[in-house]
């Protein structure tokens, strides 16, 4: 057998002679270990591409799972800062009703043991064992069960006021203004503003600007401050489900949680709101809905 090696380097062609079995045998071999190293070097060539897409395809995987931790971190800090604004809320609205209460007892000369809201009530029991730690949710269940306690505190100072000495004082009675005219009675009327018929809700008391206006009974503000509508606006709740509104005002001159008296001055008369001139727009309010003042106003 004769193979004829060319070669780009030598001008001629180089010509090997095999002719023995022996030389041809270790061909054969030659041939065969140099094919298997061939497909050897493949294999791996494969086998590191394939690793390298494999770790590849984890790496993706790891980067999502903490984009996913990440998200989940911030939604539950999100979470926990409403919680805590909404427990700040619900503490407020708790001091507000401890300084009512106060206030209420001092008015009524009642016992300041048996109606203490300075002092959180008497709780008690048994440890029980296994109780898991304190939580936001608990804590705002602490403070409502607070704030029931307190409404309940409420409720009977209020029993009480309303069946003593004071149930005239807190009686809404007489008129808003020392001097001055009724410019506009309860139910329709034409909108000043509108031309349209519509039902007023109150009485208008006109005034010159700055005239005083006075609480018609005695109790506690629960509003001072502008309103839509109504401007300036002082709200006092007298228990026994009445309460007054004057509004429209120049300036009030009582804050909410202030215990005022039967003929105090509240607030100054102006045009705040919608309003045509100085007045003072008078509501007389039952369990939360308006009633005709002029009974009331009549009632010296």
């Amino acid at each position: 057998m004769d193979i004829i090696l060319l070669s780009k380097f030598r001008g001629r062609p180089c010509r090997v002679q095999i002719g023995s079995p022996v030389q041809l045998i270790m061909l054969s071999v030659f041939a065969v270990l140099f094919s298997g190293a061939l497909g050897m070097m493949g294999y791996w060539i494969g086998q590191s591409q394939a690793s390298s897409s494999s770790v590849s395809s984890i790496k993706q995987e790891i980067k999502l799972q903490r984009q996913l931790i990440n998200q989940t971190r911030f939604n539950a800090r999100a979470d926990i800062d409403a919680l805590a604004a909404r427990l700040g809320e619900i503490q407020a609205h708790a001091m507000r009703l401890n300084a009512l209460g106060q206030k209420l007892v001092t008015i009524a000369k009642l016992d300041r043991g048996e109606f203490n809201f300075e002092a959180a009530p008497g709780l008690g029991g048994p440890d029980e064992p296994g109780l898991q730690e304190m939580d936001f949710g608990s804590e705002i269940d602490t403070v409502i069960a607070e704030l029931e306690d307190r409404e309940q505190q409420l409720s009977v100072l209020e029993n009480i006021l309303m069946s003593s000495h004071m149930q005239d004082e807190v009686f809404p009675a007489g008129r808003p203004i020392k001097r001055g005219w009724i410019s506009s009675y309860y139910g329709t009327r034409t909108n000043p503003f509108t031309g349209k018929l519509q039902f007023h809700k109150g009485m208008d008391f006109a005034a010159k600007s700055g005239s005083s206006v006075l609480a018609v009974a005695g109790g506690v503000v629960t509003w001072s401050s502008k309103r839509y509508g109504y401007g300036n606006l002082v709200e006092i709740n007298h228990g026994n489900g009445y309460i007054t509104r004057y509004a429209h005002n120049k300036s009030n001159l009582v804050s909410v949680g202030d215990t005022v008296k039967k003929g105090q001055v509240v607030s100054l008369m102006g045009s705040t709101g919608r309003s045509t001139g100085p007045h003072v727009h008078f509501e007389v309010l039952k369990n939360g809905r308006q009633i005709n003042p002029q009974k009331f106003v009549q009632n010296k």
